[in-house]
């Protein structure tokens, strides 16, 4: 397809962008001095450096494809999930960072052990283990495969996609969680330029808004729908979409280890914000391309076409491989993200767990090691992707039924003493026995509900589970339990504190204004 074809100037601007963040890796890598210096780049990181590390990781390849294609096919309401994640990123940082970076744990499962007991610990980690290498990395690898193969037709999908995994592993192996979070810092310019050149350029040639409206649907300018939309229903939005949220921005291992890699509170509260606000203008960037391509191509075969056709059709040569750069850099972003975290938790909950006398040293290299057979393995993976068709919309189910028992045990653990050990592990495994009852009625086709609902239905059942299970038989937790909890005490001294600071340093005032920001914005395209 000629409309895919990159000159010899795009290519080379692709090769430099590899070199330079392959050379931050074999650079950073050198500088390692132990386990924490490797898995959490030494707890030392600023501000900047987390918010912007978050949100790349956040934007991957299947988001900047999938945004605009979803918007070109069912419109804006995709956006929801965007406006959303910065309600919750701010809850994030009010109620538990200061939870987070006090135990100082490594892994989120490890910090399951700290609040409840072993069980949850390992329950969560398998979880987490499986779904990112066979869903987030190995996905990410088959979506940039797809989008390199429209380039390069003549090469296999295979080779395309080993090529990607030996690039995204070699600097994550070497440098560990501080290559990936400077390396995000120059992903993200590429994402945010390629993003705004685009959106700039479509405007420029569509001629106005009112060339979109005499196209588009009034509903599919709203980002509110109604409840029987198949798509994302008001339903959904406020009673599923914040549970899907809160698991994958507040459990996520490979979201939360930026943040526990945070100087101090503060500054991972202000990354916190940081990234909840680089999520708002994503309306603009990523979703709007989507109405806008509906004028420019209203024939395109497939809605996940829209971001690479606009790429190829609209920019000039040069700033067309920028851009390119920019779609494989979130790609890679998000594929060294998944690569680190996982590397992360075989080490510290498996590994050290089993064999206490290994050294930080010995811990490192074990945590490469693993790393290098995860990227062996979501490569071989990635291939037989194919085979299952709309497999992404699928993954979207799948969370559904996974996210809910866990965000119930974290809300609950971290907000409410009276939580159990006991409750906890059985709110897990309850909720895994309806999730599999529900997922059986669908496929059967004597269950019919939208993922959404079934979010919304599998927290309320697990946290009435939990609540009751507590109440029971309760037991007071533990001293070492007690420090891993929410205090209000604490909490209203921190609110004296921020009082004494500037407005622009309060983050309670800051965490307000991003919250007014965000209403507005849904206001006006409600």
């Amino acid at each position: 397809m000629s409309e895919f074809e990159l000159t010899n100037l795009d290519l080379t601007l692709i090769v430099i962008y590899f070199a330079v963040v392959l050379a931050i890796g074999i650079r950073v890598g050198r500088g390692h001095q132990d386990a924490e210096d490797y898995f959490l780049a030494g707890r030392g990181m600023i501000w900047p450096f987390v918010g912007i590390s978050l949100f790349a990781s956040n934007i991957s390849s299947t988001t900047l494809i999938g945004l605009s294609g979803d918007a070109y096919a069912t419109g804006i309401s995709v956006f929801n999930y965007e406006w959303m994640a910065s309600v919750i990123l701010v809850f994030f940082a009010i109620f538990l960072i200061p939870v987070y970076l006090s135990s100082r744990v490594y892994t989120m499962p490890e910090f399951l052990e700290r609040r409840f007991d072993g069980r949850c610990r390992y329950y969560f980690s398998g979880l987490t283990l499986v779904g990112n290498i066979l869903i987030d990395t190995a996905g990410s690898l088959y979506a940039g495969g797809i989008l390199l193969k429209l380039m390069f037709p003549q090469l296999e999908l295979w080779l395309i996609i080993l090529v990607l995994s030996l690039c995204a592993g070699a600097y994550t192996i070497l440098g560990g969680l501080k290559a990936v979070i400077y390396t995000d810092a120059i992903q993200t310019v590429l994402i945010m330029l390629g993003a705004v050149a685009v959106t700039w350029l479509a405007w420029e040639r569509v001629g106005g808004w009112g060339s979109v409206q005499a196209v588009t649907p009034d509903h599919m300018l709203s980002l509110v729908q109604p409840a029987d939309d198949p798509a994302l229903p008001w339903t959904g939005l406020l009673f599923g979409v914040p549970v899907l949220g809160f698991y994958f921005w507040c459990t996520n291992q490979f979201m939360v280890q930026r943040v526990l890699s945070a100087r101090d509170t503060q500054h991972g509260r202000y990354g916190l914000l940081l990234a909840a606000a680089l999520k708002l203008p994503v309306l603009f960037v990523m979703v709007f391309p989507g109405t806008l391509a509906r004028v420019l191509y209203p024939d395109l075969e497939k809605p996940d076409l829209v971001y690479p056709t606009m790429i190829f059709d609209l920019l000039p040569a040069g700033l067309t491989g920028l851009v390119v750069a920019g779609v494989l850099a979130a790609l890679m972003s998000s594929i060294d993200s998944t690569l680190n975290s996982a590397s992360t938790m075989v080490t510290m909950d498996f590994v050290r767990k089993a064999k206490p006398e290994l050294d930080s040293h010995q811990l490192m290299k074990v945590g490469r090691v693993t790393a290098f057979i995860f990227m062996l393995l979501a490569a071989a993976w990635a291939p037989f992707i194919e085979s299952f068709g709309s497999l992404f919309k699928y993954l979207q189910t799948v969370l559904a039924f996974i996210a809910p028992p866990i965000v119930v045990v974290f809300l609950l653990g971290v907000l409410w003493r009276g939580m159990t050990a006991n409750a906890a592990f059985w709110s897990l495994m309850a909720g895994l026995l309806l999730a599999v009852s529900i997922l059986v009625g669908q496929v059967t086709g004597t269950i019919e509900i939208h993922f959404l609902h079934i979010a919304g239905l599998l927290f309320a059942v697990c946290a009435v589970f939990a609540v009751a299970v507590s109440l029971a038989a309760p037991a007071a937790p533990s001293e070492s339990q007690s420090r891993v909890l929410w205090s209000a005490a604490q909490f209203r001294d921190e609110v004296r504190e921020q009082g004494q600071l500037p407005w622009y340093r309060n983050y309670l005032v800051l965490s307000v204004l991003l919250l007014v920001v965000t209403a507005v914005l849904v206001f006006l395209y409600r």
